[in-house]
C-alpha cells in the first residue's frame, strides 16, 4: 500500500511541475518503430539499427537531449547550421543539434549516416546484417563505449527489432501506383457503370471505390449491379455497420493473402484488425490465422501482423 501510494505522489508531482512521466523501452518502440520503418524505406538503414541506436542514445526518449531537443540520437553540431542546444556529453557542455520535431531527429540520422563516407561501407552489407551494422557503427566511431556494438545487438534481440526490417508499409489509399492502374471496365463488365461515375482502384489485384457522403450499401449495390449482402461480405461488414467518407469499400472478395513485397504491417495507435485488413485487401478470416487472433481480439499498438502465410 505504502508503495502504491509513493508511485502516486511521484505521479502527481511530476504532473505538477510539468515533467512528463518517463517511456518505457517498450512504448518507446512502439511509439517510433513505424517511423523507423519508414526511413529505412528512404535511407536503406535496417529499422532494427535506428530504432536500437534511438532507444540507446536517447534512454528511449527520456534524456535531456530528446526532450528539450527532439535529439534522439546524440548526433553533434559538426556541419549544423540549425538550431543548437548544449549539454555535456564527452566533455563539458558540448553543442548539439536541436530539432522542430522527432521525424527531423529520424531524417537527419539517416542522412548523417548516408552522407558521411566513414559510414558507406555499412551500405554495403545485406540488408538484414543487424550484426555487421552494429559492429560497423563501432569502427566507424559512432560512439566512444567500447561495447557500444553488444549494446546495440542485445537491445536488437531482446525486443526482436529484426522482426522490423522485413516490414513494409502501404499507405491506407490510394497510391500513386494504384491510381496508374486504375480500372476501366469494358461494356458489359458488372463494374461497367462506375467508369461513368468515379474511378475504380485495384488494391491486391481487388478493385475497390472511395466512398462519398452520399453513398449506402443500398445505393452502391444498385452502382455496380451487387447485392447489399456481398458488399457486406466483401468488407468483412454486417448490416449494423454504416458506410462513412472516404472508406475504402471492395466490390469483389478480398484475398487470403497480402502482395508478396507486402509480407507484415506495424499496427499503429487506433488501427483495428479491420482496418489493415482494408488497408492491404486481405480477408479478416485469414489475417486471424495467419496471426493467432481470436475473434474478438485486436491486435495491440506497436505489435506485428503477418499479412501472408507464415512459411517453414
Amino acid at each position: 500500500m505504502k508503495r502504491v501510494i509513493c508511485i502516486f505522489v511521484i505521479a502527481v508531482s511530476q504532473l505538477l511541475s510539468g515533467q512528463s512521466p518517463r517511456m518505457s523501452r517498450s512504448e518507446y518502440i512502439a511509439s517510433y518503430s513505424n517511423l523507423a520503418i519508414k526511413e529505412m524505406a528512404i535511407s536503406g538503414i535496417p529499422a532494427s539499427i535506428t530504432l536500437a541506436q534511438a532507444c540507446l542514445e536517447s534512454g528511449n526518449g527520456n534524456s535531456y537531449l530528446a526532450r528539450e531537443g527532439n535529439n534522439h540520437f546524440g548526433i553533434k553540431c559538426h556541419g549544423w547550421n540549425g538550431k543548437t542546444i548544449r549539454h555535456t556529453d564527452d566533455a563539458q557542455n558540448e553543442c548539439f543539434r536541436k530539432y522542430e520535431h522527432v521525424e527531423e531527429s529520424f531524417r537527419d540520422h539517416s542522412d548523417f549516416l548516408r552522407y558521411w563516407d566513414r559510414y558507406a561501407f555499412l551500405f554495403d552489407l545485406e540488408p538484414h546484417d543487424y550484426k555487421g551494422w552494429c559492429y560497423g557503427l563501432k569502427k566507424a566511431g559512432y560512439a566512444t563505449a567500447p561495447n557500444y556494438a553488444e549494446l546495440l545487438i542485445a537491445i536488437i534481440e531482446e525486443h526482436s527489432l529484426y522482426q522490423y526490417d522485413t516490414v513494409s508499409l502501404l499507405p491506407p489509399s490510394p497510391t500513386e501506383a494504384e491510381v496508374s492502374v486504375r480500372i476501366h471496365p469494358q461494356k458489359g463488365s458488372p463494374l461497367y457503370r462506375v467508369s461513368l461515375y468515379r474511378e475504380v482502384y485495384s488494391r491486391n489485384k481487388v478493385a475497390y471505390i472511395i466512398a462519398t457522403e452520399y453513398d449506402t450499401f443500398k445505393s452502391l449495390a444498385k452502382e455496380y449491379n451487387l447485392f447489399k449482402f456481398e458488399l457486406y461480405r466483401f468488407n468483412d461488414l454486417d448490416r449494423k455497420d454504416r458506410i462513412t467518407p472516404g472508406m475504402v469499400i471492395y466490390l469483389e472478395k478480398k484475398r487470403k493473402e497480402s502482395a508478396k513485397h507486402l509480407d507484415r504491417h506495424v499496427v499503429e495507435e487506433d488501427e483495428s484488425l479491420w482496418s489493415i485488413s482494408q488497408r492491404y485487401g486481405v480477408r479478416m478470416k485469414f489475417l486471424r490465422k495467419y496471426n493467432n487472433l481470436a475473434i474478438g481480439t485486436e491486435p495491440l499498438p506497436g505489435s506485428i501482423i503477418n499479412l501472408r502465410k507464415k512459411t517453414r
